[in-house]
């Protein structure tokens, strides 16, 4: 359901709120997801999605047992093994809308030096097709949040063009700050260090609407 305003007993954590319809992809541990359905006291407004099945999660990541069991304990719906270049046409998403749709830190995995032209490639068709299949997956008044590291050599992705591409427009970016969102562990998410944290450093929440 779309959130038309501010009810009573509304809770928000930075942009989101307790009101809105949420779509997260791509959250690797699920514990951003847990972080927006603590803070609200409920995740029945959330849909939790990461790209692993259910088995490659638990072999992943230390918490995502923990952190599913608690998010579907407060009521929100995840789902495994959903692709953020296809979701629109996912069997369990199909045909939804949403208030606001989330990819933190969209990663096409680690397949060479981050500053090679083909590995910036790789990244940019993962970000060119999520956009695509989010954009048709939003309310009238729904936005897309990519939250994306600023500096050279991720820079270089072009994260405005790609949504431009995508008939989207920028309607703010707003610096992140992790601390915002207790209890967020940002995962590496490839490789066999999937499960370390990564640092962050200078990065932007890009918040676009349809154009």
């Amino acid at each position: 359901m779309q959130a038309l305003g501010v009810s009573a007993g509304t809770k928000w954590l930075k942009h989101y709120s307790s009101d809105q319809s949420i779509l997260t992809v791509g959250d690797g541990d699920f514990s951003f997801s847990l972080s927006l359905a603590t803070a609200f006291g409920s995740g029945k407004n959330i849909v939790a999605t990461s790209l692993d099945t259910y088995e490659e999660l638990n072999s992943n990541y230390s918490d995502a047992a923990s952190n599913v069991r608690e998010l579907e304990r407060l009521g929100a719906t995840v789902l495994h093994g959903v692709d953020a270049k296809e979701m629109n046409v996912h069997a369990d998403l199909w045909p939804r809308l949403f208030d606001r749709i989330v990819f933190n830190f969209p990663h096409a995995g680690f397949n060479g030096r981050e500053d090679k032209v083909d590995v910036i490639k790789s990244h940019q068709e993962l970000v060119r097709g999520f956009f695509a299949a989010a954009r048709n997956m939003l309310f009238r008044r729904g936005e897309i949040h990519v939250t994306h590291k600023t500096k050279h050599p991720y820079s270089n992705w072009g994260i405005k063009q790609l949504a431009s591409e995508s008939s989207l427009t920028l309607l703010e970016e707003a610096a992140f700050q992790i601390q915002d969102y207790p209890g967020y562990n940002q995962k590496r998410g490839s490789s066999w260090r999937c499960d370390q944290d990564f640092a962050i450093g200078d990065c932007s929440t890009f918040i676009f609407l349809k154009g």
